[in-house]
């Protein structure tokens, strides 16, 4: 942190917090003016704290920080945005907390980047109040890929760089995109995909959210593309992200009850 800056106005919205010491917080943020950054939020776990509320998860807020030893500091909060849903609904929860510790596990701390905060922004906004959470994750994965600079190449086989046919083809994480169905047999660790959801994750990859929220994709589809991506992003960050088995615990419980 630059000794110069002293106090620093962002937007930003909450990615996750832990206790720290007695009474505070350590939140990490991502903010539209610096990207990712880590903040200590004095006294905000007792009882009569006003900044409270303006710090949970998902929140959006507009922050006063001021420059510590080691953290920012958070001086001020005011709420900006707040989905109820996000929390009253459990898989609605788990959506949001799927696409926040994307954003935590891939953002490189204090570096800006304008259009990865519109993006999560809008995605949490989407999965709070579309119909169809499902889509809203798809879409802001997909999108998010891009930003980090991993998106996938669904048009040429990544191999021989032919143009994918109307046919099933192979996916591979190593070579980061589709392979046709010659050059896939030759690639190890690559998994198989339907046309039918290249199709669709073409579709989420080059369309406005409005245009792409219209697609309707059948439930075997959901779960053939959510595993495929699953398997893309586990290959580049070399681990596997908590939220998914939570995810699929709330869809188990889910159906039971239906």
């Amino acid at each position: 942190m630059p000794r110069s800056e002293r106090s620093q106005r962002v937007e930003a919205i909450v990615l996750r917090h832990s206790d720290w010491g007695e009474a505070d917080r350590l939140l990490v943020l991502y903010t539209l003016e610096k990207g990712k950054l880590r903040a200590i939020a004095k006294g905000i776990r007792r009882i009569h704290s006003r900044k409270a509320g303006h710090l949970e998860p998902f929140t959006r807020s507009t922050l006063q920080l001021a420059a510590g030893r080691d953290f920012w500091l958070v001086t001020q909060a005011e709420t900006i945005a707040f989905y109820p849903s996000l929390t009253d609904d459990l898989l609605r929860t788990g959506y949001a907390a799927y696409i926040i510790e994307l954003v935590d596990r891939f953002a490189v701390e204090e570096s800006q980047n304008y259009a990865l905060f519109a993006l999560l922004a809008d995605t949490l906004q989407r999965i709070a109040e579309e119909p169809d959470p499902y889509l809203a994750v798809r879409y802001g994965e997909i999108q998010m890929l891009e930003q980090f600079g991993f998106r996938p190449e669904l048009f040429h086989c990544v191999q021989c760089n032919e143009v994918i046919k109307a046919q099933d083809q192979f996916f591979s994480a190593e070579l980061g995109g589709v392979l046709c169905p010659e050059c896939g047999l030759s690639v190890t660790a690559c998994r198989p995909v339907s046309m039918d959801v290249l199709r669709y994750m073409r579709h989420l990859q080059r369309s406005s959210f409005l245009i792409a929220k219209k697609a309707i994709i059948p439930q075997p589809l959901r779960a053939e593309m959510e595993t495929i991506l699953q398997y893309y992003i586990t290959y580049i960050l070399e681990r596997k992200l908590n939220t998914p088995e939570f995810l699929r615990q709330v869809k188990r419980n889910v159906a039971k009850k239906d």
